[in-house]
């Protein structure tokens, strides 16, 4: 008792000069120091009969364990209070047990009858704490008590309990593994548990138990996913990790099949109208000659797990995210994988730590699913503030992104991280370049320009760097090169990084025969400092000499000759056996000249390119978002992701009894809850779910609904007969309905469409859509006959209505010529070299001046009678100043009216938009028209398909643009022009040399050819031999400036300078060709 008050006292102290301060908190006073009669304080206040000393005794104990200090000499003083009655105390005594049963097992064994009767107190707390201390104590001897104590526990009345019975299950089967049947009956029973609480325990406990029995999900298959929203984070990822390997190994893969969806529609449509021609018996021989194909139906049970976690990407803990996009990149169907993509986004604001993890995993996935991540590029740049890692990571994602239309802008990124401090991330960036530059053609030049031009920087790593991406493009193409490898030849001298060095030695020995005068200088200057050099760099050196003396001996034989005397008594046993090896390959002897007549084969063999691959290609075979993928090596207790199965294992493992007085309650409640959640959720995930690279087409989407709908009214009606199946005709019903719903609002919306357009023959394009799609519900048929009435009434306002709205100009309105109104050839011709600035004249009766002239856009075979025409009329598109605009030429060749010409609905690539031409209601034979339509190319020469739509027909077609076609021209002063093209330097200008011939010497000549080519303005110059023009892309505003040196004497220099380098690159060409010609 006389201990307490002294110890309260000394606790608030204030310390010496050379002893720690204490704080005032019970939980850091005094106890923490040395001096042992603080504990013999504590042993008698453990030792006390009142309950209060007790408990301030043991939260100081408890304080001490959590502050990482020994407590375990105070064991038994502690082990004592287990029978205390106080259950504060009791507790506490418990959390000092767990943590030192397993250090102090004689005298934790001493006590087992007291944890025991622990097991029967009345507090839930009290018995999965003794149960708690009991499975930690490790030792053999008990297992038999362990595993009694475990399945009452799995019986118990708190799901508190159980769930620490299914803690103890895997330490008791690491303690004695020869228990794992009686255990796999304790898994078995807890499975079988409906609260969220025991959950993920007791899947934890299945997993490190006996994973391979998968029969134990089966049943319980359906309810894990439909508790897996309620259970606990932790539980969360557990469940989804295991419900992925069970997906695996129980349902067909939907990619795979879904290639087959994919070839169907294609063949059908590019085989429509010869299959026509030739009559209905070929199609049927066509039929016979495919093999029959079964058609996927993904299974309600896929698809019930994957609905279940999709709500989960929206977690706040980082580990539920990355387990449900590994689970959707794993088991989704293809068109439905992007919408992970805007989750794993969101991660990287987290810590480092998880953009570290995320990014792993984004940079794996993005090799596979690279059109997933375009639209968050932006999401992916790198900040000043990132560590080296994040940042390398960032720059093997943005790699991966680089495509054909995004790589101005990903190389733009990467010339700013070119200057950073950090030189890691610097070499990185470089080799980045390098790989954009091997998987993007059009840029190689651009992208090797940009490396030679870094060979002169101040930074030693840097050049170094550059060096070693500047070999492996040269071996792409080597000849083109030969001023480059000079360029290397002269940094000899400088740099000192030894990789570098030896780049540049075996540049020069592969490619000698493109600089022979500049190798046998090179060599010279190698013997001199060959026994200072590094290793590496004396192997090239060697390297060289061999083959230049193969090559060129006359001037080369006595400096190999020393240079291998050097290396023959190197201190390197590497070099001596190198030197050694190539003096008996090259130099033929009397004894065996054998090898030597082959030597030049051996040495100068053509050696194929270097394939430079991202570091992640092939860590796709380890489960994302696991250890082993983050370590790219197998990790211990690592379980491989099964494949596929061939077959679909039986569905009905998966069918739960469902006792008779239950089940008409049962499915009313369902009906009315999972309806409109389904529904809901379906039509969220439509617009994000097409964020792949090549987005379904309508009809597959419509035929996949269909079957699958009609999967569910079969299941649904065998249901009926065997009532005991009730839990699968609700999975059914719901995937029934959904696909009802689907149909019904896409009924909806076309109603208002057709109302907007304002066609007078809505009725008859909608029927005869109709009949391509699947067969539709009687309720959504009347739906569709209500809304076309409502249309004809409406027809005459409509356009009145329309042009109100849309508030066209009268130059976009479609009017119909008469065929004496067309105008002559020789007045087109006339009128081709004007340029007209006067804007009110209307433009469809303008001859348009364009590179490429008319082109045909549907001829009128395959037209059945209408033929299109269409012309880049470069005039501005009105509707929308980004756009191109295109004339559209119409022509009815046949003998009946064509009507309701409109365009469908496009199926465009990211970026490219259209602005639809007014709906044309009819078209007489023989007659003609004209509209004008403006497509957003997004500054690619990506073609734009869309279907042109009759009443009766749908006709695929396609517009290309030349690149020339996607700019509009600028005026500008000569000293703008000087400015802004000194700001387009480096990566951003392209040169080119021509010689151009007699015809083209002329002023007005190159000024018509290259205006035609491309639509630039003339820039006005000093000097007489030189051109220069200017233009703007019409999307994102990008300055094309293009200059012509057009010298009397020798090749001409072609120079563009732009933003945009794809741009740039294909527009250098395309002016070439034409000056050339």
């Amino acid at each position: 008792m006389s201990g307490a008050p002294a110890y309260s006292e000394d606790k608030g102290g204030s310390a010496g000069p050379g002893e720690p301060e204490y704080g005032h908190d019970p939980a850091s006073g005094g106890i923490f120091s040395s001096d042992y009669k603080r504990h013999d304080d504590l042993k008698e206040m453990l030792d006390t009969n009142k309950d209060s000393l007790k408990l301030e005794a043991m939260k100081r104990i408890v304080a001490m364990i959590a502050r990482g200090k020994n407590a375990s000499d105070l064991f038994p003083a502690v082990v004592k209070n287990v029978a205390c009655k106080n259950i504060e105390v009791k507790k506490l005594v418990y959390v000092y047990l767990v943590r030192y049963a397993e250090e102090q097992q004689d005298l934790a064994l001493l006590s087992i009858s007291t944890f025991q009767r622990g097991l029967k107190d009345p507090n839930q707390l009290i018995r999965a704490s003794a149960l708690r201390v009991l499975s930690s104590i490790r030792v053999p001897i008990i297992v038999p008590i362990m595993m009694l104590a475990i399945k009452e526990a799995a019986s118990d009345m708190s799901p508190y309990v159980r769930k620490t019975a299914a803690h103890a299950i895997p330490k008791l089967y690491s303690l004695d593994s020869d228990q794992k049947d009686q255990l796999i009956e304790v898994i078995e029973k807890l499975l079988a548990d409906k609260t969220t609480l025991v959950a993920g325990s007791v899947v934890m406990a299945f997993e490190e138990v006996c994973p391979e029995r998968i029969d134990l999900i089966h049943k319980n298959y359906r309810k894990l996913c439909n508790l897996l929203i309620d259970v606990e984070e932790w539980g969360q990822v557990v469940i989804i990790s295991m419900l992925t390997r069970y997906a695996r190994t129980q349902f067909l893969s939907p990619t795979q099949n879904e290639s087959l969806l994919e070839e169907n529609p294609e063949k059908a449509f590019y085989g429509s109208e010869e299959d026509e021609a030739k009559g209905p018996g070929s199609e049927e021989a066509a039929a016979a000659a495919l093999p029959a194909r079964k058609p996927y139906v993904m299974d309600p049970d896929h698809r019930l797990l994957l609905r279940n976690t999709k709500p989960l990407l929206q977690s706040r803990s980082a580990a539920v995210v990355m387990a449900v996009a590994q689970l959707y990149f794993h088991l989704a169907p293809k068109a439905e994988v992007g919408v992970i993509a805007k989750a794993l986004v969101r991660l990287l604001r987290s810590h480092s730590e998880v953009q570290y993890v995320v990014l792993q995993n984004v940079a794996t996935m993005s090799i596979k699913r690279r059109g997933m991540f375009e639209p968050y590029l932006k999401s992916f740049y790198i900040r000043s503030t990132d560590p080296t890692q994040i940042k390398i990571l960032k720059l093997e994602v943005l790699t991966n992104l680089a495509n054909e239309t995004n790589i101005p802008t990903v190389l733009r990124e990467f010339q700013t991280y070119i200057r950073s401090m950090d030189k890691d991330f610097v070499a990185a960036t470089i080799q980045a370049i390098g790989r954009c530059a091997t998987n993007i053609g059009r840029v190689r030049d651009t992208c090797l320009n940009g490396l030679v031009q870094l060979l002169s920087n101040r930074d030693e790593l840097v050049v170094a760097e550059s060096v070693v991406v500047i070999k492996k493009l040269l071996q792409m193409q080597p000849a083109q090169h030969g001023e480059i490898i000079k360029h290397l030849a002269k940094l000899t001298d400088n740099i000192q990084v030894p990789m570098a060095r030896a780049s540049i030695l075996w540049l020069i020995g592969e490619y000698c025969e493109h600089v022979p005068k500049i190798a046998p200088d090179v060599l010279r200057k190698m013997a001199k400092s060959f026994t200072a050099e590094e290793d590496i760099v004396k192997l090239q050196v060697i390297n060289l000499a061999a083959k230049l003396y193969l090559t060129n001996s006359k001037q080369t034989k006595l400096l190999t000759q020393y240079v291998l005397s050097l290396a023959k008594y190197d201190q390197n046993y590497d070099i001596r056996d190198r030197a050694r090896f190539t003096r008996q390959l090259i130099v033929p002897s009397e004894q065996g000249g054998a090898l030597s007549r082959h030597a030049k084969k051996l040495f100068l063999a053509p050696k194929p390119a270097p394939v430079l691959e991202s570091s992640f290609k092939d860590r796709d075979h380890f489960q994302l978002g696991s250890l082993s993928h983050l370590l790219n090596a197998k990790a211990t207790g690592y379980q491989e992701l099964p494949d596929w199965p061939e077959e679909a294992p039986d569905p009905s493992v998966r069918n739960v009894e469902v006792p008779e007085w239950t089940k008409c309650s049962n499915r009313e409640k369902r009906k009315e809850k999972e309806k409109p959640f389904y529904s809901d959720s379906e039509g969220e995930s439509g617009p994000t779910e097409s964020a792949d690279s090549e987005p379904e087409s309508e009809s597959e989407s419509d035929s996949k609904s269909s079957s699958e709908s009609g999967s569910g009214e079969s299941s649904s009606e065998s249901d009926n007969e065997d009532q005991d199946e009730d839990e699968e005709k609700g999975g059914s019903e719901s995937e029934q309905s959904e696909e009802e719903g689907k149909k019904k609002t896409k009924k909806r919306k076309k109603v208002p469409e057709g109302h907007r357009e304002g066609s007078s023959s809505d009725e008859g394009s909608d029927s005869s859509s109709s009949s391509s799609e699947s067969e539709m519900t009687s309720e959504s048929e009347e739906e569709q006959v209500e809304g076309a009435s409502w249309r004809k009434k409406t027809t005459q306002t409509s356009s009145h209505n329309l042009e109100q709205i849309m508030d066209f100009p009268t130059s976009l309105h479609v009017q119909p010529v008469s065929p004496p109104m067309i105008m002559s050839t020789s007045l087109a011709a006339d009128l081709e070299g004007l340029t007209l600035t006067d804007s009110s004249l209307v433009p469809s009766l303008l001859s348009p001046v364009s590179s490429i002239g008319r082109q045909e856009l549907l001829h009128r075979v395959a037209g059945e009678g209408l033929a299109v025409d269409y012309v880049f009329s470069r005039q501005p598109f009105s509707g929308d100043p980004h756009m191109v605009s295109v004339h559209i030429y119409f022509s009815n060749n046949s003998e009946t009216p064509i009507k309701g010409l409109h365009v469908g609905t496009p199926k465009l690539p990211a970026g490219i938009s259209i602005q639809e031409f007014p709906e044309i209601e009819s078209l007489a034979p023989g007659e003609s028209t004209t509209a004008v339509m403006g497509i957003n190319f997004c500054d690619s020469t990506q073609a734009a398909n869309f279907q042109l739509c009759t009443q009766t027909r749908q006709f695929y077609v396609s517009i290309q643009p030349p690149v020339g076609e996607l700019m509009a021209p600028v005026f500008m002063s000569e000293n703008e022009f000087k400015k802004e093209q000194g700001k387009l330097t480096g990566m951003n200008e392209i040169t080119e040399k021509l010689t151009l011939p007699d015809t083209c010497r002329n002023d007005h000549v190159v000024v018509q050819k290259v205006t035609t080519t491309a639509n630039l303005g003339r820039v006005p110059c000093g000097t007489s031999d030189e051109y220069r023009f200017a233009g703007r892309t019409l999307t994102s505003g990008s300055l094309v400036l293009l200059t012509l040196d057009a010298r009397p004497a020798g090749a001409a220099q072609l120079t563009v300078n732009s933003e945009k380098m794809v741009i740039g690159t294909m527009l250098v060409k395309d002016v070439i060709q034409a000056l050339t010609q």
